[in-house]
């Protein structure tokens, strides 16, 4: 089987084939932006009322206030259901995002300059964070420890998750994910309702200031309608792999590699660089085999006719950064002889998996760093989520007497500029009227 597209740097149209490439649209985004706005309009408007309402009609649940939170019992009996060593898997995993994350922290910073005016910045978190995890059968526990881990160790003060339960279903492994992640609250609720609720309230839900998580099509038009009202993480697409490979490397390694992105989603795409043509036609070969084996062969299959891509080029080392900076992947495996030498040239992209025997996947679960990165040529400006998302920072200038008498002229200047006489008035009646002693005390 091939993929959707074979390039070759050296053939007279790789610039235009490239391009397209670069374009290429692997979604259609439904037009969801009126349902959403009467979903939200209804949660402000009746609050728990149009919770129960909507978790009825699209989840088939009746749901009352009381049941709407999963009781800490519920999460218990869970945790309890889930075979032992995936409890251990979660737990080891769990720490190892907390360790990793806690490096991010940033520091408070405080100096004085040349002129005795005292600056500096205090970073503190956000009060709440709220949570969205598919639901259902579906089976992403990672995800929980991936998006509430940061919020955690940044110091968010309560943590709330919402997750649907269609036919009042809720996965074992979610639920325990979350006791593991440091959760406070999971409520068994669903699609857009349930982002309004996180970034209005209702008498059930309180609000929240951040909401971060993946979702459908609703739930990503709800985000982006709900945002500014709280902050969100980021409006990810489908998603993306992009493997650099000499031809040292076992071609069923990055048969594999490619199709574990490529089984996510049939919009998701596996684009391999190398820089041997026998190689690529041997990695196609290993990809037709993994799919015979494939438990989601068909998605994976779809994913890799329509948007994959092998190309080839002289040499990886010294051909391959340009290509990757232009396509600014979420996830980049780096598969060479010398991967920290080539990791020098690359700018734009949302993770770098450095070396033979480091595939993506431990990444998605074990290795540390967060799994929620940019998609769609996002890493161009963007950044994977990090406890910074649930952090803000607050500037910090103190002057005395003597300092304001430095700098307070040059302010009032350019206040006078601007026509914003207040401002320099503000600094001018400091100058004139100093009390007794208010050189020492700023």
């Amino acid at each position: 089987m091939t993929c959707n597209t074979i390039l070759n740097s050296a053939d007279t149209d790789f610039s235009e084939r490239f391009a397209a490439l670069q374009s290429m649209k692997r979604e259609q985004a439904a037009d969801v932006h009126a349902d959403v706005g009467a979903i939200i309009d209804a949660v402000r408007a009746d609050g728990d009322d149009a919770l129960v309402a909507y978790t009825k009609k699209f989840d088939r649940l009746d749901l009352t206030q009381t049941d709407m939170r999963v009781s800490a019992a519920e999460i218990q009996a869970a945790e309890a259901a889930c075979a032992p060593e995936t409890r251990a898997a979660l737990e080891n995993a769990a720490a190892r995002i907390a360790d990793y994350h806690a490096r991010q922290k940033p520091e408070d910073s405080r100096f004085t300059d040349a002129v005795g005016v005292e600056l500096g910045h205090r970073w503190t978190p956000v009060d709440a964070a709220g949570l969205y995890v598919p639901g259902g059968l579906a089976n992403y526990p990672s995800s929980v420890l991936m998006n509430a881990i940061p919020a955690r160790v940044a110091g968010v003060a309560r943590v709330a998750m919402v997750v649907p339960a269609p036919d009042g279903v809720l996965n074992p492994l979610v639920l325990a994910a979350a006791k593991y992640a440091g959760v406070d609250e999971v409520f068994r609720i669903g699609g857009a309702q349930a982002i309004a609720a996180l970034a209005y309230g209702t008498d059930t839900v309180a609000p929240v200031d951040v909401i971060v998580g993946p979702g459908n099509a609703y739930v990503a038009a709800a985000k982006k309608q709900v945002f500014g009202q709280v902050g969100i993480d980021m409006m990810a697409g489908p998603s993306e792999i992009l493997v650099v490979a000499d031809a040292d490397n076992d071609p069923a390694w990055i048969a594999a590699d490619l199709m574990s992105q490529a089984e996510h989603d049939d919009v998701a795409q596996a684009i391999l660089i190398c820089d041997n043509a026998d190689f690529a036609e041997a990695v196609l070969a290993a990809v037709t085999a993994l799919l015979n084996d494939l438990p989601r062969a068909e998605i994976a299959r779809r994913s890799w006719e329509n948007f994959g891509a092998v190309i080839i080029v002289e040499n990886v080392m010294t051909h391959a950064a340009d290509l990757v900076n232009a396509l600014a992947p979420e996830h980049l495996e780096l598969a060479v002889e010398d991967p920290e030498a080539l990791a020098q040239h690359i700018r734009h992209a949302g993770a770098i998996f450095l070396g033979r025997y480091t595939p993506e996947a431990v990444g998605d679960y074990i290795a540390g760093p967060n799994h929620v990165l940019p998609t769609a040529r996002a890493a161009r400006y963007a950044s994977g989520l990090s406890v910074l998302d649930f952090m803000k920072r607050s500037s910090l200038v103190r002057c005395d007497a003597a300092s304001l008498a430095e700098i307070g002229p040059d302010a009032m200047r350019l206040a006078d500029e601007e026509g914003l006489h207040a401002h320099g008035r503000a600094i001018s009646i400091r100058l004139n009227q100093r009390p007794a002693g208010s050189d020492k005390n700023g």
